[in-house]
């Protein structure tokens, strides 16, 4: 006899699409607040308007391409331990 298979919270894409829509507002409200609040900065290019919010994006963008790249270096074969 086979057990039913366990739900998980995000097997719904109705609760996908809600954290979707909660990380977008996040986003949004971090853009917007960068208005409000008063930052020290140490450099003339960070007080520009969404200056960290550009920064983080092209961080992770250069972090996925970097590794692409190392994923070619350092993969391994799937037969690496039968051999």
């Amino acid at each position: 006899m086979t057990e039913p298979e366990k739900k998980h919270l995000f097997d719904d894409p109705r609760n996908v699409r809600r954290l979707m829509y909660a990380l977008y507002a996040l986003c949004g409200l971090s853009l917007l607040l960068d208005f409000v609040i008063h930052r020290h900065v140490d450099h003339p290019w960070e007080a520009l308007w969404g200056f960290y919010c550009l920064y983080g994006f092209v961080a992770c963008v250069l972090l996925v391409l970097v590794a692409k790249e190392m994923r070619k270096l350092l993969m391994r074969g799937e037969d690496y331990y039968d051999e």
